[in-house]
Order: C-alpha cells, then structure tokens, then sequence
C-alpha cells in the first residue's frame, strides 16, 4: 500500500510542463495555484479516508457471511471507529456515516449466538 507521503510526491512530480486537461484549468493568480495544490493534497488525503472505511465496512460483511459472531463484533468496533474519524476529518457526512453503522450492527445483530 502506498503511503500519503507517496501519493504526495507522485502527484508533484509528474512533470513540469502541465498536460493539455491541466492546461485548462491551470490558476492565473498566485492565491488560486496555492488552492490548486491545496485542493490536489486533500483530495489523495480524503480518498486514503474513505477507502480505510470502506475496508473496514466490507470487512464486516464478510464476517457476518462467514457467521463468524464475535469476528463480526471486533470488525464492527474497527468499522464504526473508522467511519467515525473519516467524520471528524470532513470527508463524509455524518448521517451517511450514521446510515452505514446503524446498517452494520443490524447486520451483526441478526447474527444467530454461539
């Protein structure tokens, strides 16, 4: 898995010269370049977010598949504690991440007990 930092240098050091798409949308003023790379950095950063919750979301569900009751339990907590920080950093919306966790412990709940 690459790391942020990756991601970070990749997106900077593709070339020097911007391509004919990036050409058109390239800023005139010093403020509005600094808020193109701004924007460039927190989009890699939210993606990391939501594919780490997103994961954690199918991980669950492939426990409750497997009926494996108290895997399914530990990978709700991982879940709901990712979808969680994934609010607090701004990248979901806090009832779509409420939606998700009320969906996953229903479907953890309706497991049958050991």
């Amino acid at each position: 898995m690459t790391t942020l930092a990756e991601l970070l240098k990749r997106l900077f050091l593709k070339s020097a010269k911007p391509t004919q798409e990036e050409f058109k949308n390239l800023a005139n003023h010093k403020s509005a370049l600094k808020r193109a790379r701004q924007s460039k950095i927190r989009k890699v950063r939210n993606q990391a977010y939501k594919t780490k919750a997103k994961k954690a979301v199918k991980a669950v569900r492939a426990a409750v598949a497997d009926n494996a009751e108290g895997q399914a339990q530990q990978r709700l907590r991982e879940a709901v504690a990712s979808l969680q920080r994934t609010v607090s950093k701004g990248v979901i919306h806090r009832n779509a991440a409420a939606r998700r966790i009320s969906r996953l412990t229903r479907l953890v709940n309706q497991l049958p007990s050991a």
